[in-house]
């Protein structure tokens, strides 16, 4: 193989500087906004909303002291386990929703296969808020827009229309041999169990990314448990409870705790995405090596 001449490698390597000088920029542009947030949530000044530097001059702890301690307006603590909780189940039942779609879409012949996959592209192409008045008036109908049923009411609207969401996952399964189902069927194995046994654990990968993004919405979600919550500030969630503090009667007393609370609503999807990269990894390492 002829080697490539003195020009060629130099104009390459410049062209190689120049880009990571380019990434570089943008990440550190991309960083801005949150090392900005990070530093304000540790902000001594009670200056309200505006500082004369970037970065404020005195530290502290007790903006996240105060997120937990100070509770009679804004009960922090509360907000975040009433979204801790409905994210843990709409996950959960979500990825089953999912799982179990995909596979029969992908694995089990049946009739009305193909106009369920027309029907959920078609229902995929409009955003879930288009509907939102019109969910809330069903449950109400279902008495579930009161009290302590509102939880359950947020769970059902993130996991109703899962099995819709199937593309990715199935196109995942149809990639898998299905002379493995076909073993397993001669070994006796029923459809259940060729499903968690066989199919599941070479899922691995898209079951984290599943897991990840049925976690996501429902933890960062808004509008709809706006909807759905209205004024029963015991049911609210984070992002209610983050967009009240920014009101004009909070917002010079509780920014600073608003950027607190920002921060500590990043750290559950942080250590969800560490724990599952684990996996995802071994399943990728296990497909390379098969």
């Amino acid at each position: 193989m002829a080697k490539k001449p003195a020009s060629v490698k130099t104009q390459n390597m410049i062209t190689d500087i120049l880009v990571h000088i380019f990434l570089v920029i943008v990440a550190c542009v991309w960083l801005i906004p949150f090392v900005w947030l990070v530093a304000h949530s540790f902000r001594a000044e009670s200056t309200g909303l505006f500082t004369p530097g970037f970065f404020p001059t005195d530290f502290t702890l007790d903006n996240y002291i105060k997120l937990f301690t100070e509770t009679d307006s804004m009960n922090f603590p509360r907000m975040f386990m009433n979204t801790f909780v409905i994210s843990i189940f709409a996950c959960l039942i979500s990825t089953f929703f999912v799982l179990a779609v995909s596979y029969c879409l992908s694995r089990v012949k049946w009739k009305m296969r193909k106009p369920y996959m027309n029907m959920g592209m078609v229902i995929n192409l409009f955003p879930g808020f288009m509907g939102m008045v019109a969910v809330y008036f069903l449950l109400k109908a279902m008495g579930l827009t009161e009290g302590p049923k509102l939880p359950l009411a947020l769970v059902i609207c993130y996991t109703s229309g899962a099995g819709t969401g199937f593309h990715i996952m199935k196109g995942y399964m149809d990639t898998i041999p299905k002379s493995l189902d076909e073993a397993a069927y001669l070994d006796g194995a029923t459809k259940w169990q060729t499903f968690y046994k066989v199919t599941l654990p070479l899922c691995k990968p898209m079951i984290v990314y599943q897991v990840i993004t049925s976690f996501m919405g429902p933890w960062m979600d808004f509008i709809l448990a706006k909807v759905i919550v209205r004024a029963e500030a015991q049911y609210y969630t984070v992002s209610i409870g983050l967009y009240k503090m920014l009101e004009m009667e909070f917002v010079n007393n509780w920014f600073t705790r608003f950027c607190a609370g920002a921060v500590l609503v990043a750290i559950p999807i942080s250590i969800l995405f560490m724990i599952t990269q684990k996996f995802y990894q071994e399943a990728m390492s296990g497909a390379v090596k098969g």
